[in-house]
């Protein structure tokens, strides 16, 4: 287990927080959503682009970004994104907020499309993701990846989608709150533990 990362405040974090030093964006988004419970669906759908945007790169890069990006992708509304076409592509290639890789936003204009049908079988992104949520405390702390992760890899890829490899949806499921992968001894660990257990579960 890393050592924990003690930043001026006195308040210890998850050893990831360290590369936060300096940035209060990066310390609040650890603070106040990373492993809190998510059910808004275009939070999800943009979880699940970011992470695409992110491989090759550090998360403080893509989190810096993110406000540009909503800004490209309608709010990461996937019915709107999905409409996108080679217009809207030249739109984001020339748009120096966000990442110009023509392949990443490609496949997050396919994973809109892919969304909408999701959607329109499992009722809800939020309802189709807590599905995998893994049972309590059956997952390990500070994997790369897990049994759930991988099966929801294997499902959306037979769905369709791209960049949805096991290792990025067990980010995803640490992220949105599926799983608290806190640190013990974080500070945020019991309040993300307590979100986690007055959550309602999308489609219970």
């Amino acid at each position: 287990m890393k050592p924990l990362y003690l930043p001026p405040d006195g308040r210890p974090r998850c050893a990831w927080c360290a590369a936060a030093a300096g940035d209060d964006v990066y310390l609040r988004y650890h603070d106040e959503e990373w492993g809190r419970p998510v059910a808004d669906d275009f939070r999800l759908f943009e979880k699940l682009c970011l992470e695409g945007f992110q491989s090759g790169l550090s998360w403080r890069t893509i989190l810096n970004k993110r406000e540009a990006f909503r800004a490209a992708f309608a709010g990461f509304d996937y019915n709107q994104v999905a409409r996108f076409g080679e217009k809207d592509v030249n739109r984001l290639l020339l748009d120096a907020g966000i990442v110009r890789h023509r392949g990443k936003i490609d496949a997050a204009i396919h994973n809109a499309g892919r969304c909408v049908e999701l959607v329109a079988t499992e009722g809800s992104l939020a309802a189709y993701l807590w599905r995998f949520e893994p049972p309590k405390n059956s997952v390990a702390h500070n994997l790369a990846t897990s049994a759930p992760s991988e099966a929801l890899s294997k499902d959306l890829k037979k769905r369709g989608w791209k960049f949805v490899g096991p290792t990025t949806m067990h980010a995803l499921m640490q992220a949105m709150g599926l799983i608290n992968d806190h640190q013990p001894g974080c500070h945020h660990w019991k309040e993300a533990q307590k979100a986690r257990d007055s959550f309602k579960r999308p489609g219970t």
